[in-house]
């Protein structure tokens, strides 16, 4: 039905006669001489339509936003004075001389160019809508080509792109199952995967050394502006390698995408251990574009005479950081106290604070409610943080978990607020993370999933599960995890020992992963892996605030579907089917007899 799309027009299609199908993005009438800008996919271009052409001049004055026309004309030079060099086919335009009306529209719920001053409920309601801005087709083109880069790459290096099932079997993988009911087997369910996780080990028995798939996964869990009940991942899996291997691949791989896409060069990515990550930064996703790092003051802070700081200084689990602000003398009592009330989110009792006005005059020089209970360690305290005149010195004192989450989270707002990036990227490996991670019953869970290996043989992982290290890896981008992989547990007595210090009995163990069990007996190569949430990836490379902005139809922070209004009612015969009875219907008939 057309040549050209509108965003193709240009000056080389001067005195030749174009057909392009779009909506109307704006409709002008100009003392008798009607003008169009038609939009698809590909752009926006100028058409005119003068009295002339009858028929076609009838179709454009009925026409209005969001109808849908196809227009056939000549491409002509815009009159000197009219052009507009910032736009792509700003120095063209196209003389109509048919004018068709597809169909029309009624009035849209927003302006495409006035969307910013509407809700983002209203814009999910009509997403249909809201995906034909221009800066929401960019973001999904963007996903597209990264998408196709991935693929393009991995076929490139072997890996094969192999589907695995949807419908499965509930797994214990840290978050909640999607649980579909089964007609054919009463009272039993099936479980929408939080990842192919043991299908591409699988696939790695049975000798497919190289895997990948851009999987969807599911996953019932509280969201975020990076969570959605409902995502993509770029799943890849590989034989007889060892952590350095995957990592180099995938590495490259990304490397080569921002290359592609975004004509980015990333450097080699540093590598830090999850110990030294969270000791500096306080988060094993550290954003290095910060220059603000923690130190630890536990030994000065056993030496005061303040509780709030010697307590957790000297207890096992307890930890004192200091964080040093550059230039945040400046920072107002008022933004201080927003401050403390953000890292009471992270459940820290409070944030104490000394600024450092003129260190040369000693106390004198410096203001702070907390700097009286520690005259005898202040000098050295300034020491070693290094504090200047002009800085602000924030402390966290709890336990080591608290004080990690509340001053590491402290770190990225002030980041942010006060504008201290020194780079636009900064990629970062974390590794040697903890095997296991405690509750505070000191209950073992497993920090990645139970089928990471450990870097250490069963009768020393028996021996000593709490200060076991993992084969575990994350990539980090602007503080964001990219993604996570390890080299899998491919041993069977390996396998076994983990569950059994997981407390997963032998009888639960072959309920839940009998199948896994039974293939690791029949010759598992060594094998890892890693999967990128690309979701997550799309959204950092286009700078969006949320995963929501990079995908066409995503859910709310209810996760809900503001556009079909689901999740929603099923009729009775359904659930009879199903063999299933709603708790709250049961009491209604019950009150009802």
């Amino acid at each position: 039905m057309r040549s050209h799309y509108c965003g193709q027009l240009n000056e080389t299609l001067v005195d030749q006669t174009v057909t392009v199908c779009g909506w109307v993005h704006r409709r002008r009438d100009h003392g008798g001489v009607i003008f169009l800008d038609m939009r698809d996919r590909d752009g926006i271009a100028q058409f005119v339509v003068d009295p002339d052409t009858a028929e076609a001049f009838a179709n454009a004055d009925r026409a209005r936003g969001e109808y849908v026309l196809r227009i056939t004309g000549r491409v002509r030079l815009r009159p000197e004075g009219t052009q507009n060099p910032n736009m792509p086919t700003g120095m063209i335009e196209v003389l109509a001389k048919d004018v068709e009306v597809l169909n029309t529209a009624a009035t849209p719920p927003f302006q495409l160019d006035e969307h910013g001053k509407v809700g983002e409920e209203v814009r999910l309601k009509h997403r249909y809508i809201d995906l034909r801005r221009p800066d929401m087709i960019e973001k999904l083109r963007v996903r597209s080509r990264i998408s196709h880069n991935v693929r393009a790459f991995l076929e490139n290096q072997g890996f094969l792109d192999i589907e695995t099932p949807v419908l499965t079997r509930a797994t214990p993988e840290g978050a909640r199952d999607y649980l579909v009911p089964s007609r054919t087997h009463a009272g039993n369910f099936f479980a929408l995967p939080q990842s192919p996780q043991l299908f591409k080990q699988l696939l790695m028995v049975a000798g497919f050394d190289r895997y990948y798939q851009i999987a969807k996964c599911f996953r019932d869990e509280d969201l975020r502006a990076d969570r959605q009940p409902e995502f993509t991942q770029i799943d890849i899996e590989a034989s007889f390698v060892e952590e350095n291997d995957i990592m180099a691949i995938t590495e490259l791989m990304i490397r080569q995408l921002f290359k592609d896409v975004l004509d980015v060069e990333l450097p080699i990515f540093p590598q830090m251990t999850w110990h030294d990550a969270m000791q500096r930064y306080g988060s094993d996703k550290p954003d290095l574009r910060i220059p603000l790092e923690l130190t630890d003051v536990d030994d000065l802070m056993q030496q005061v005479d303040f509780k709030v700081f010697s307590g957790p200084a000297s207890a096992e689990d307890g930890r004192v950081a200091a964080l040093k602000v550059p230039g945040g003398a400046t920072l107002s009592r008022k933004e201080i106290d927003e401050y403390t009330k953000f890292v009471g989110i992270y459940g820290a009792k409070g944030l104490a604070w000394i600024k450092v006005n003129e260190r040369a005059k000693g106390l004198e020089g410096l203001q702070s409610p907390i700097v009286k209970f520690m005259e005898n360690v202040v000098e050295e305290l300034l020491d070693r943080v290094d504090a200047k005149d002009g800085d602000i010195i924030f402390f966290g004192a709890d336990k080591a978990r608290i004080v990690n989450e509340a001053i590491g989270a402290l770190r990225v707002k002030l980041g942010a607020d006060l504008n201290l990036y020194t780079q636009a990227w900064s990629p970062l490996w974390v590794i040697d993370f903890p095997m296991f991670e405690a509750d505070d019953n000191g209950r073992l869970s497993p920090l990645h999933h139970p089928f990471t290996a450990p870097a250490c043989t069963p009768e020393e992982l028996q021996a000593n599960p709490a200060g076991a290290l993992s084969r575990a890896y994350d990539m980090v981008l602007n503080g964001t995890e990219l993604g996570g992989g390890s080299i899998r547990i491919h041993d069977q007595a390996m396998q076994s020992t983990v569950f059994e210090i997981l407390g997963i009995g032998e009888e639960e163990a072959r309920e839940k992963f009998g199948f896994l069990l039974d293939a690791l007996q029949y010759g598992a190569p060594p094998h890892g892996g890693l999967a990128f949430g690309l979701d997550r990836l799309v959204m950092l490379m286009v700078g969006a605030n949320t995963i929501r902005e990079v995908i066409a139809f995503p859910k709310t922070q209810s996760a809900a579907c503001l556009m079909t209004d689901a999740p929603g009612e099923v009729s009775a015969e359904q659930l009879k089917d199903l063999n299933i009875r709603l708790r709250q219907k049961a009491k209604a008939e019950t009150a009802g007899e």
